[in-house]
């Protein structure tokens, strides 16, 4: 059965307060372009490539009922057990630009043991993105 199945990984949600405020956030802050923002502001979508970034609110009864509602952190030393981590050829560039338009500098970046650079920032909701570079294939002996 499993050889019969070919998923493509889709989306990847964030939920928010404000849909409108989050998709124009991450589009000045981490240089995106939006793709959707519905009427109602309940769902909007950012180009990203094969795998889109969307934005819905916290609390919809359509999804709460059925899953469960979301808990955001409560503080600034909480978060969610998933990371979101957008690449960049210039780190520093890049994580530079998304302080300068809002984003909360939370770890500058750095080089990493495992061969990427990386970079911590907080969005208008708190939600932690990983600002990196591409990993660097292991140097052999």
């Amino acid at each position: 059965m499993a050889s019969s199945l070919s998923p493509a990984f889709a989306y990847t949600v964030v939920y928010v307060k404000d849909v409108a405020k989050s998709v124009a956030f991450y589009s000045k802050a981490f240089g995106y372009t939006v793709r959707r923002l519905d009427e109602s502001h309940r769902w909007g979508e950012l180009e990203s490539g094969n795998t889109t970034i969307a934005f819905t609110p916290l609390h919809q009864h359509e999804t709460d009922d059925l899953t469960g509602s979301v808990h955001a952190s409560r503080s600034g030393h909480e978060r969610p057990p998933l990371e979101v981590c957008f690449v960049y050829p210039d780190v520093d560039a890049a994580f530079k630009w998304a302080v300068e338009n809002g984003a909360e500098a939370v770890s500058k970046p750095e080089m990493k043991e495992w061969g990427q650079k990386v970079g911590y920032v907080r969005d208008i909701d708190g939600t932690v993105i990983r600002m990196g570079s591409h990993v660097n294939p292991p140097k052999k002996d």
